[in-house]
C-alpha cells in the first residue's frame, strides 16, 4: 500500500499507522490476496479532469476509485485518487476535523476495492456503516 500526492502539497503524516489500519480492514472483509493498492492525494483540478475524462462527470468529487482489475474478487488492487480540497472543504461544512474526513475517505476508497457500491440508498446505507464501523476500530487502534 502506497500513499502518493499529486499537486496537492500534502504528505500523510504517520503513513505507517494508517496502512496497518487499512489492512486490517482488509483483513476483515476479505480472505483475497492484496496486491498494489495505491492512494493519490491531489487537487480539485486534477481529479475533477479525471473524473470529466474518465467518468463523464462534470462535477467535483473528494473521491475516485479505479480497481486494478475490474470485477475481480482474485486480487484487490488499484488506485485511490483523494482531492485533499474537498477533504478539507468538507470537513469544515461537517464539522469533522481534517484527519477524521480523511480516514472516512481513505476507508471508503478501499471499501469500493473491496466490493461496496453506493449508487442507491441500501448500498449508502451498509457504505457509511461499514465507514463508522472502521472509524471506530482506528480509534480504538489509536487510544
Amino acid at each position: 500500500m502506497r500513499f502518493n500526492s499529486i499537486k496537492a502539497g500534502f504528505e500523510l503524516k504517520n503513513p505507517a499507522f494508517f496502512r496497518s489500519w487499512l489492512k486490517k480492514v482488509i483483513a476483515e472483509e476479505s480472505e483475497e490476496k492484496t496486491g498494489e493498492i495505491q492512494y493519490i492525494f491531489c487537487d480539485d483540478k486534477y481529479l475533477h479532469a479525471i473524473n470529466t475524462s474518465f467518468l463523464n462527470h462534470d462535477t467535483y468529487t473528494d473521491i475516485i476509485t479505479f480497481p486494478s482489475v475490474p470485477d475481480s474478487r482474485q486480487i484487490i488492487s488499484g488506485e485511490i485518487y483523494i482531492s485533499i480540497d474537498r477533504v478539507k472543504e468538507n470537513s469544515h461544512s461537517l464539522g469533522h476535523s481534517f484527519n477524521e474526513e480523511l480516514s472516512r475517505v481513505l476507508v471508503h476508497g478501499l471499501l469500493h476495492l473491496l466490493g461496496y457500491d453506493d449508487g442507491s440508498p441500501k448500498e449508502i446505507e451498509l457504505m457509511r456503516q461499514k465507514e463508522d464501523y472502521y472509524l471506530n476500530l482506528q480509534a480504538q487502534k489509536n487510544s
